[in-house]
């Protein structure tokens, strides 16, 4: 379900934002690309370039390149005729009605690009340039340490805290899976297990029970460590999650719990710190969970719940002296119980806990209902003490649907690159319908969008 949303705009909770009115100072096209369904694509500004990771009209893995400030892009499709091991079972780089099949990639140190995705239990697709930077080099590599890599899900590129790439992945299936971490030695080319064993696992059955931690992070905080939270998912059906749990890290290799006392790994459905035993059907759903910090580098964890009225709520937790303070954020007439398997609408967004630059802790969400909106969070109970209504990220032009077919979205993704021009972002844009569980949609499909970079000011 990463980067997917249902309330008509992509990622528009949270984030950078600014008090300055945004105002579009660059619109440069990239492709056409399918608007079908929506799955991630990644912008990434590296140096004086940019680089676009993304499906082609045909729904072929496409990288994209320009020089800042041009126009012209070079469009390379990823070679799809190479060999794998997996034979006649190779992921292919033609992406289906999936909208689990992301695409990513990442620099390493030498400037090779590493790229990967089109993956939901599938084997290992994974791609890396032969020449820092060119994306006409691309080789398709047979894989990384060769085991557990039949069954990836979710890939995602990282640094340690030594700034070497990490890549990410879940083996198994939702239920039945387990997330694995490979470090990559510049030098060698090579990849290597960071750890003999995932941190979690929950493919040992208690009472004939197996599960999988849907994990978001780690996240590296301003006190040094690594903090990694999940939520255990007992079958595919979302409704199954429960139980919001906690472990932080300083090298990714020894971890603890909020306390500090060693676990061992790896960690399970028994051996885990719990923040809050959210029941399974609580209205709890991974890719829902946020970490965030306070002006003293506390950690805060966000998440959303059933109230005792069987309401949904943004509840935040932090880890004090004297263990977990939960506060309670929104207070809506409002619930959303989901159930079932595939790529989930989500009805419910949230930002995590942030500092304002007026040293305020403030928070942003919006539910399907109500729409947009937030809250000042008082910086020793976490209660709610004033609105905070976010200002807008994007001018109104850019979240206008061009598009006449019925029920079209507008996509946004934020550039996972740094640009060296002050007071400047830059934004993927494109449209689609909404996701169908990873179903073919009956009927007719709308015309193809056109993704484009959009360069914003304010």
């Amino acid at each position: 379900m990463a980067g997917v949303t249902g309330i008509a705009v992509a990622d528009t909770v949270g984030g950078p934002m600014s008090q300055a009115a945004p105002r579009v100072v660059e619109s440069a096209d990239v492709a056409l690309v399918t608007s079908a369904y929506p799955v991630g694509f990644q912008l990434l500004t590296h140096g004086d370039a940019q680089y676009v990771a993304f499906y082609d009209v045909h729904r072929d893995m496409t990288i994209a390149k320009r020089t800042l400030g041009q126009s012209r892009w070079q469009i390379e499709r990823i070679p799809s005729d190479q060999p794998s091991p997996f034979g006649a079972r190779a992921t292919p780089t033609r992406t289906g009605w999936d909208s689990h099949n992301y695409v990513v990639f990442a620099f390493d140190a030498d400037g090779q690009i590493h790229l990967a995705g089109n993956m939901h239990v599938n084997p290992l697709l994974y791609f890396r340039t032969e020449r820092p930077g060119d994306i006409a080099s691309f080789k398709r590599i047979d894989y990384m340490t060769g085991h557990r890599e039949a069954h990836v899900t979710y890939p995602a590129f990282f640094r340690d805290a030594e700034g070497r790439l990490v890549f990410k992945y879940r083996d198994g299936s939702s239920g039945d899976g387990a997330d694995y971490f490979n470090r990559y030695d510049a030098a060698t080319r090579t990849w290597s297990r960071l750890l003999d064993t995932p941190i979690t696992d929950g493919r040992t059955p208690i009472n004939g029970q197996t599960a999988y931690a849907y994990a978001h992070g780690p996240v590296l905080g301003p006190d040094g460590y690594f903090h990694l939270i999940w939520v255990w998912r007992d079958t595919p059906a979302c409704e199954t999650n429960h139980s919001l749990c906690y472990a932080r890290s300083r090298d990714l290799l020894h971890w603890e719990d909020s306390a500090g006392r060693p676990l061992a790994l790896p960690v399970t459905p028994v051996t885990s710190e719990v923040v809050d035993p959210v029941p399974v059907k609580g209205g709890m759903i991974n890719g829902n969970v946020r970490i965030g910090f306070d002006a003293r580098k506390r950690v805060i964890l966000s998440y959303h719940k059933f109230d005792a009225a069987g309401n949904t709520q943004i509840y935040n937790v932090r880890r004090e002296s004297a263990g977990w303070r939960s506060a309670q954020a929104s207070r809506w007439n409002y619930r959303w119980d989901f159930s079932g398997d595939g790529s989930v609408i989500f009805d419910v967004r949230l930002s995590n806990v942030e500092l304002a630059p007026d040293g305020r802790l403030r928070q942003t969400w919006a539910n399907k209902q109500d729409g947009p909106g937030g809250a000042y969070l008082d910086p020793d109970t976490l209660e709610p003490v004033a609105p905070y209504a976010p200002p807008a990220r994007f001018p109104d032009d850019v979240l206008k649907v061009e598009s006449d077919f019925p029920g079209m979205e507008v996509r946004t993704s934020d550039d996972r690159g740094v640009s060296s021009e002050p007071s400047v972002r830059y934004v993927l844009r494109w449209e689609t319908l909404p996701q169908n569980r990873d179903r073919p949609v009956d009927g007719p499909l709308p015309a193809p969008s056109m993704l484009r970079v959009i360069k914003i000011e304010g």
